[in-house]
């Protein structure tokens, strides 16, 4: 969910041809459609290319991410293969990309997730063969709430919020790109709701991101209740100002997720006390093939670090592999890349390329009034804690040294590897995506990655506590973060720091505020003794709201 009220008429997302027409075409013709591909591909990876560019922050991450899928040159040489023995173009293009899509659909977790942003690259190749539209948004000089099976990111990145009010779509997942993307542009949406596709075009809708319901139709009645409930929350967010704390005083420091220099202006506004989560990879992904040069990487990091004097940055080093492939560090032949050598697993394969990041994020913060702080992605033990730690050392980084608590195994022995850094930060997104077996952009599995599963409180517990007794802090950097009534339990469970997007911190902001922190502990206490995510929200609801 993304949180805001949107009320308007439905709009639906045009798709391209899926499938063009089976014909054979003689073998002199094979070099001129070899070559009406390679130009395909190459103009469908610039554009992507280009969308990223100009919507910066994650978005260009995942962007630039999709644009490598376009030109992975086995894919290339399945097409030319396929055209080689008698396929049109956009046949084989089409019928390539099936084949590598099943792979994906049977490779289980980040894999097969990505089989939407893989069907988006098929059909922005084939419109383009076959001379269709893109797919895409709905042309409309009118507000509208756009409805979609699911959104590709190259759509949901540059989303016009002067006219896409809000969406609606029937697949991904609460941490999926679509819901990632809709928070940080601050669009209203509710994602994974069944049947919004039956929704016929021009319905007028109201969609609460706040409490994930969608109305359809509503009656006078419904719609001032839900326009004065959103006026309520805007009051609230006007009063709350200042630090993050509760009622009594208790300090929660609000922290911003950012993927680069374009996402600091967002957090500066909205308040931000620094960052919990710099994303470094996305300087990585848009290397065209090459690690980036250190002095390269000290000019982004230093962007980052500059703007928050005095505050707390903490900096994820290079988390490749599964979803996130590079070619100069991760293996293309890994039969589950998301159980792999993914994450820190990948960099100390690789110390040359840890070592110039952390030499590099050294440089960036030299001579600034800045609290930097380094994690690593996947640290599953203490013996990885003690790795990374090590290396931070070897380069001489005058920052703490931290670990992502991503897996199980590092929340359920969170003391063990506080023996050897200085902080836990607890990545929701994937902690739950591994405690439940559970990809992260599947729809069908989404209950599983509500980050309200007791199980997953559990665990967020556990590293807690565990950070509690050792006397260091436990901060969450997951999309668990920017549900408000959420932030207000995972303070009760013992975190001591909430980071999210930027356009979240006002809302979590203004409701930390309204109750204590005993009233935190409870509602914690009440959501762990649950059996469901529903009822878990439920009970957390009924304790803060003193019913």
């Amino acid at each position: 969910m993304s949180h805001g009220v949107a009320i308007g008429e439905a709009r639906h997302m045009g798709t391209a041809v899926l499938e063009p027409p089976a014909k054979q075409i003689p073998a002199a013709e094979a070099p001129r459609e070899q070559e009406r591909v390679r130009k395909a591909v190459e103009a469908v990876a610039a554009d992507l290319t280009a969308r990223g560019n100009l919507a910066g922050g994650e978005a260009q991450a995942v962007l630039t991410a999709q644009a490598m899928i376009a030109q992975d040159p086995e894919l290339a040489a399945d097409v030319e293969r396929r055209i080689a023995v008698g396929s049109s173009a956009e046949r084989a293009a089409y019928d390539a990309f099936a084949a590598y899509r099943e792979l994906l659909a049977g490779a289980g977790e980040y894999m097969a997730g990505r089989v939407a942003d893989l069907d988006d690259v098929r059909n922005r190749i084939v419109a383009r063969l076959l001379g269709v539209p893109m797919p895409g948004v709905p042309d409309s000089d009118e507000p509208y709430v756009l409805i979609a099976r699911d959104l590709a990111p190259a759509d949901t990145a540059l989303l016009d919020p002067s006219l896409v009010l809000g969406f609606v779509t029937e697949e991904g997942g609460p941490t999926s790109h679509s819901a990632i993307l809709a928070r940080a542009l601050g669009v209203p949406a509710v994602v994974a709701l069944p049947g919004a596709g039956e929704l016929a075009e021009g319905t007028l809708v109201a969609v609460d991101g706040s409490t994930g319901e969608v109305f359809v139709e509503p009656g006078p009645d419904t719609r001032a209740e839900l326009e004065q409930t959103a006026a309520e929350r805007k009051a609230a967010l006007a009063a709350a100002t200042g630090p993050g704390a509760t009622s009594d005083g208790h300090k929660v420091p609000l922290l911003a997720n950012v993927g680069g220099p374009a996402d600091v202006p967002a957090a500066v506004a909205a308040g931000a006390e620094g960052v919990g989560l710099f994303r470094t990879e996305f300087l990585f992904l848009d290397g065209g093939g090459t690690a980036p040069s250190e002095q390269a990487q000290v000019e982004a990091y230093r962007k980052v670090l500059e703007a928050f004097p005095e505050g707390r940055v903490v900096v994820r080093v290079l988390d490749a592999g599964a979803d996130k492939p590079l070619e100069f560090l991760t293996s293309a032949d890994e039969p589950n890349p998301a159980l792999g050598v993914r994450g820190l697993r990948s960099l100390l394969a690789h110390p040359e390329v840890l070592r110039t990041q952390l030499t590099a994020l050294s440089k960036a913060a030299a001579g600034l009034p800045v609290y930097l702080e380094v994690m690593a992605p996947m640290v599953a033990d203490r013996r990885d804690a003690a790795d990374f730690a090590a290396a931070c050392r070897d380069a001489g980084l005058p920052a703490k040294a931290g670990a992502m608590v991503e897996i199980p195994a590092a929340a359920l022995r969170s003391r063990a590897i506080l023996q050897e850094v200085e902080f836990l930060s607890l990545g929701t997104n994937d902690l739950a995506q591994y405690a439940f077996a559970a990809d992260r952009e599947v729809g069908a599995v989404s209950r599983l990655q509500d980050p309200w599963q007791p199980a997953l409180l559990d665990l967020v517990a556990f590293a807690a506590e565990g950070a509690k007794a050792e006397g260091k802090s436990c901060g969450v950097c997951g999309e668990a973060a920017s549900d408000p009534l959420l932030a207000c339990v995972l303070t009760g469970l013992g975190v001591t720091s909430l980071s999210m997007g930027a356009s979240a911190i006002p809302y979590v902001r203004a409701t930390l505020a309204k109750h204590t922190l005993a009233q935190c502990e409870r509602a914690a206490s009440a959501a762990r003794a649950a059996d469901t995510a529903e009822e878990a929200r439920e009970a957390a609801r009924t304790v803060l709201s003193g019913e």
